[in-house]
């Protein structure tokens, strides 16, 4: 018989992000920082970026079939890196990211939390002084997302994209949510995200993936937001957060 425990996930409903033009990249107590830009803003630092990877990243990057993804993950390494460098005050290219159970990466010995995520036209990178979980998707991407939903969330959650006035839209507001929270706790994507509910302002469940069950907290704290015209975003940590959007 599988273990069950109890979660708690708190969402906030999603906001207009506000970006900040200060150049400060520290983030203070309970406040995550994230780093936004749209690919074609960061194009032209494709060549730079290349230079700052390590060997792992080049051979990563590599194994992409199509030009646009390998540049994609060229310029969102290179763009974590970059931040990185800028907050530890060290070179870009002499971080050695090391990676969790799952994928997750970190730098050992340092207590800087960080995550990156991407989609086909936007980049997301975002710091905090307590572990944390990114994602972020475009309103342009094209999906049924009637059908992954039935497969993947609750039937409240699918209720709620039925009624809702835009479905595409809130459907990306909870997929955006589960991935934040399941970065967060370190598991990443998983096969049982319909046991993770995200559609109310409080969510009390019970989890019994065996990994989520061992790496999540007992709560996490989510907020979601629209940045720009074209993309929705979804931060999520243990300890309640404000956030502080900055241009990549």
């Amino acid at each position: 018989m599988k273990e069950r425990r109890a979660l708690t996930v708190h969402c906030t409903s999603p906001t207009k992000a506000r970006f900040d033009r200060a150049a400060t990249v520290m983030p203070g107590t309970a406040e995550v920082v994230a780093w936004y830009a749209r690919l074609d803003q960061v194009q032209e630092r494709a060549t730079r970026y290349a230079m700052l990877m390590d060997d792992d990243e080049r051979q990563r990057a590599d194994r992409f079939r199509f030009p646009q993804d390998r540049e994609r993950f060229i310029l969102g390494h290179g763009l974590l890196r970059e931040i990185l460098g800028q907050h530890l005050h060290a070179d870009p290219s002499s971080l050695r990211l090391e990676r969790g159970e799952f994928g997750k990466p970190f730098l050992s010995g340092n207590p800087v939390h960080f995550n990156l995520s991407d989609t086909k036209d936007g980049l997301l990178v975002a710091l905090a002084k307590q572990p944390l979980g990114a994602d972020i998707e475009t309103l342009q991407r094209s999906t049924d997302h009637s059908s992954v939903a039935e497969h993947y969330f609750t039937p409240n959650e699918v209720a709620g994209i039925s009624a809702a006035k835009d479905g595409k839209r809130r459907f990306l507001e909870l997929w955006t949510r589960k991935e934040a929270v399941l970065k967060a706790c370190g598991v990443g994507l998983m096969d049982e995200l319909h046991s993770l509910e995200v559609g109310n302002a409080r969510n009390e469940l019970f989890i019994s993936h065996p990994d989520l069950v061992r790496m999540a907290a007992a709560e996490y704290h989510v907020s979601t937001f629209e940045v720009g015209t074209h993309h929705l975003v979804s931060l999520a940590a243990e300890e309640e957060f404000h956030v502080r959007f900055l241009e990549a």
